[in-house]
């Protein structure tokens, strides 16, 4: 089977140039640093630790900016301050961030009244605006997206290695945004509760550098396989290829087929590899990908994202999860709840209602409640800004409300509000006695937030 997904250039040419000349760019992460991912999924998997990967549905040149960057990274923070602060589990943050730039499509072209052009398939492809020029795939574009990756990951380890990240600093996090939401105020007292805990270690001579610091790792879906190829690298210490694009790189929904490219190539990379799985695969498709792209049953190797839809999580995951467990695998049990929810409203807005991205996430956890499996983590579309895309939440945003600020190029993203209250809701769920906690009583230091 062929790749899906594809983009068709219409110059073959320019492709092989801008593709030679990704060849010969530096790696934007190392092998180390994949390998040092890959190890702290296996705490994940294990039960130890909890993954918090969030971020753009789909980046785009426009917003590669300081503001935007830092606004994402902040909101990531006090997210994983909740959950380890509230939920005394340490998280492991992964954005979705700098790669995030291709979107697969349910059509290849897209029709406004009697013009029909090719589908906006992201910044990687083509533009948004519906006119010919924009949406004709461009494969210059590909060596944009190394450049705005480039300077993303440059600003992110600035800010999480140059004192951004300072727990110490934490009630700054959240200045910039009105105070005006219950929300809110939880989030400020567990943030004096935390300045208060710190100042006491400080004050015994407990004092290091994990204080200022966090890792933090970057992700994408690696869709385009022309660009994913072009930053394959072998590593000069195993003698194996690493994807340097991105720490860890997924195959989405569309693009699981067992015997497709997407597969084919993600099961050679030493990366730390994830897999969306909708609610259309059945327990012997799972364990096969299982099968193909961790044929070793290596701890941290494969993250399994489930994104199957509020309705349908309590009766579609079980058996996936039974049926990858009994292989003897521990892969790391991840929830998305954005993508089954989505849905259009009379305006013609995409969307998604808070509530139902809340319920599928408890579904997610009354399931391994049940088999007495361990919730791995959340993957969640959201931004820093205070857009309005999805309805509900701590604001009430109505759908009459979507169009004050509704700024996606894709899909709908949970704003910062929204956020933070969903990293409550998770908090409060890992606090559940009856969750399966393999070493509930541990050691932290700052790097766990």
């Amino acid at each position: 089977m062929g790749a899906a997904q594809q983009p068709t250039y219409p110059d073959a040419d320019e492709v092989a140039r801008v593709l030679a000349e990704l060849r010969h760019r530096p790696p934007l992460v190392f092998a180390g640093e994949c390998d040092d991912l890959r190890g702290k999924l296996a705490e994940v998997a294990a039960g130890r630790s909890f993954l918090l990967q969030g971020g753009d549905c789909a980046e785009t040149f426009d917003t590669v900016t300081a503001a935007n960057i830092r606004g994402k990274l902040r909101v990531l923070l006090s997210m994983a301050v909740v959950l380890t602060y509230a939920a005394q589990v340490p998280v492991l943050k992964v954005g979705r961030i700098a790669g995030q730039y291709a979107k697969p499509r349910s059509r290849d072209t897209e029709t406004r009244g009697a013009t029909t052009l090719p589908a906006y398939r992201g910044d990687a492809v083509n533009a948004l605006d519906f006119e010919p020029a924009s949406r004709r795939p461009d494969p210059r574009r590909l060596i944009e997206v190394y450049n705005h990756s480039a300077a993303t990951l440059n600003l992110l380890r600035a800010f999480v290695k140059g004192g951004f990240a300072d727990l110490r600093a934490v009630h700054s996090w959240n200045s910039d945004f009105v105070r005006n939401s219950n929300v809110e105020e939880r989030y400020e007292q567990l943030a004096a509760e935390i300045e208060r805990a710190l100042a006491f270690m400080v004050a015994c001579g407990v004092d290091n550098e994990s204080f200022r610091t966090v890792d933090f790792y970057s992700s994408h879906e690696a869709l385009l396989l022309e660009y994913e190829h072009a930053l394959t690298r072998i590593d000069s210490r195993t003698d194996t290829p690493y994807n340097v694009s991105a720490h860890m790189v997924w195959i989405g929904e569309r693009t699981r087929q067992l015997d497709g490219a997407h597969v084919e190539y993600l099961r050679h990379l030493r990366n730390p590899i994830g897999i969306k799985l909708g609610p259309s695969v059945t327990p012997s498709e799972a364990v096969a990908l299982a099968e193909r792209l961790d044929p070793d049953h290596e701890p941290g190797r494969l993250t399994v994202i489930s994104r199957m839809g509020a309705a349908r999580v309590r009766d579609v995951l079980p058996p996936i999860v039974e049926a990858v467990e009994d292989t003897g695998r521990k892969v790391a049990w991840v929830c998305d709840p954005m993508h089954g929810n989505t849905f259009e409203t009379s305006l013609g807005y995409k969307t998604r209602a808070f509530s139902q991205v809340a319920d599928e996430l408890n579904g997610f956890f009354d399931v391994h409640q049940e088999l007495g499996t361990w919730p791995g983590g959340v993957h969640i579309e959201l931004t820093g800004d205070d857009v309005t895309e999805c309805v509900g939440g701590v604001d009430e945003l109505a759908e009459a409300d979507l169009a004050n600020r509704y700024e996606t190029a894709c899909d709908p993203r949970l704003n910062r509000n929204q956020s933070l209250e969903l990293a409550f809701l998770v908090a409060e769920r890992l606090t559940d006695g009856r969750i399966r906690r393999v070493n509930p009583v541990q050691e932290y230091s700052a790097e766990d937030f």
